[in-house]
């Protein structure tokens, strides 16, 4: 067994250099991922260890990146794309939505798009406008997609390598903020499967459900609740599209109540399918409506302001104790 100590940040580094190890038809593709190493300096020496003609300093055209990507997919190529910032993939939407997710369906088959594109997501590191933004729902609402948002180094590792060996095309959602969280991963492990959501903390009373950033918040949520005596569930649902809610139904039907969390904006974010889906399933077995907690319904704020708009601890507690309140 081979563990090692890892921010996610450079677990995505040793999963991506694993994956280019592996596979030649691997290329990463991105603004500055080359030989300054991408902004966060996740792509860091890849350039340097396996050429220019697999690790691509594009321009500053991410509608270029995707509809690349597209042609190289057709070649037999698996493209990874970094978008460098989660605001920036506005311009590639369209590519996204009309070529990368419908070229299979449009081929009948005949065509497959082995395309990774990554988005460092969410706020709380003080940047300036369009650059933390949480666009999840707009991709997980597009057939042909698969959403994967990672919350840990071990999913960050293992999480990169399976997307870039799937045959679809995966929004790869990376949580920014958590870059330099740092956890023990075993590199020789069996990873869990990509799709499939996971229970991080048990519970009785609240069953609390979170991806990407906002782990970590809902386990905050839970280590300050079990001071007060109060025994919250954690599930880390980690792939939003496609949703694995079995888990999820277990945990309601054993609590009866849930509360959803993400940093989206809270009005059609993906809380509300959520919610909709467990009511849908768990009716008899609820004791309050599904609660959920996201971020405000306003673009997002200057810096100076996020700490109020971003989901904390706080404001988790405070949907728990309305949910036992009913």
């Amino acid at each position: 067994m081979t563990t090692e100590v890892l921010t996610i940040g450079k677990a995505l580094n040793l999963g991506l250099r694993k994956a280019m190890e592996d596979d030649a038809k691997v290329v990463l593709m991105g603004e500055d991922i080359g030989k300054l190493g991408g902004v966060f300096r996740i792509t860091d020496g890849l350039q340097k260890d396996f050429g220019e003609a697999r690790v691509v300093d594009t321009p500053l055209a991410e509608a270029g990146i995707l509809g690349t990507a597209v042609g190289l997919a057709m070649r037999g190529y698996r493209p990874v794309c970094e978008i460098q910032f989660d605001g920036f993939v506005f311009p590639a939407y369209n590519q996204i939505v009309t070529q990368v997710a419908k070229m299979h369906a449009r081929s009948r088959g005949m065509l497959s798009m082995p395309i990774v594109i990554r988005i460092p997501f969410g706020g709380g590191i003080g940047a300036v406008e369009h650059h933390s933004e949480s666009p999840e729902a707009y991709f997980a609402h597009t057939a042909g997609l698969k959403v994967v948002a990672v919350s840990n180094p071990v999913d960050a590792y293992w999480g990169i390598q399976q997307a870039i060996a799937a045959p679809d095309p995966i929004v790869f959602l990376e949580p920014k903020r958590r870059y330099w969280e740092k956890a023990e991963v075993d590199l020789d492990a069996t990873p869990d499967p990509l799709f499939a959501s996971r229970v991080v903390r048990g519970g009785d009373d609240v069953t609390v459900l979170a991806y990407g950033p906002m782990v970590k918040t809902a386990l905050q949520a839970a280590e300050a609740a079990a001071e007060e005596g109060r025994s919250l569930e954690v599930v880390d649902l980690r792939t939003v599209s496609p949703l694995d809610l079995d888990p999820v139904f277990a945990s309601v039907r054993r609590t009866g109540r849930c509360v959803v969390v993400h940093e989206a904006p809270t009005s059609l974010g993906l809380g509300a399918e959520i919610a909709a889906r467990i009511t849908e399933t768990c009716f008899h077995s609820l004791e309050a409506p599904v609660l959920r907690v996201g971020g405000y319904d306003t673009p997002y704020p200057p810096s100076k302001l996020e700490e109020d708009y971003l989901p904390d601890l706080d404001r988790v507690l405070d949907a728990v104790d309305r949910s036992l309140e009913f």
